[in-house]
């Protein structure tokens, strides 16, 4: 009696051990990118980059098969003052009319301690692609209690420089160094979805 249950669990754990990556669809409502600069030495003031889309593929088991693709529409930049959203959105900064998108396709995952991983990628702003590495926190990854279904939550940061991506103006007054934070919930899809 007792061998059958044996080789079940073992057969159970084994499914639990080797478990395909999941992908899951970037939950806008629960993502958020701000960047945040020095302003002539006075202020650092903050930008947030909402209506986020995208999705994540994480391999627990495998970290390196995993990967991050997102679409950051200027569209959602929001500083909370409208003249100055206007202006990062004209053609001295992002030309968002042109370039109405940034986006992030990683290359590699690595791990990087525990809880903790190293994305590097492809970032495009203003179509000009240069590499950025993401230093990334799992915070956590789970069944989601509203959702029900699968989801995982990270937090990221790293820093850009304004002249790589032809955002130069009044550099280096205005810090050239940007810096970006991220924090995003992400869950699978039903299926329909």
């Amino acid at each position: 009696m007792k061998r059958p249950l044996i080789a079940a669990a073992l057969a159970l754990a084994s499914t639990v051990a080797f478990a395909a990556p999941l992908t899951y669809k970037i939950d806008a409502k629960h993502t958020d990118v701000v960047a945040s600069w020095s302003h002539f030495g006075f202020s650092n003031p903050i930008a947030h980059f909402g209506s986020v889309d995208g999705q994540i593929t994480y391999d627990a088991a495998n970290v390196r098969a995993s990967m991050v693709e997102v679409t950051i529409p200027l569209s959602g930049l929001n500083s909370h003052v409208a003249d100055f959203d206007a202006h990062l959105r004209s053609a001295d900064f992002f030309d968002a009319e042109k370039f109405p998108t940034i986006t992030f396709k990683s290359v590699s995952v690595k791990a990087a301690g525990k809880g903790k991983l190293k994305v590097t990628g492809d970032l495009t702003i203003k179509g000009v692609t240069k590499p950025a590495v993401l230093d990334v926190t799992i915070n956590k990854v789970g069944v989601q209690p509203m959702a029900k279904r699968e989801a995982a939550g990270f937090s990221a940061t790293t820093t850009v420089k304004r002249t790589d991506f032809g955002l130069g103006l009044y550099a280096p007054n205005v810090s050239d160094q940007v810096k970006i934070t991220i924090t995003t919930e992400a869950i699978v899809p039903k299926p329909a979805e």
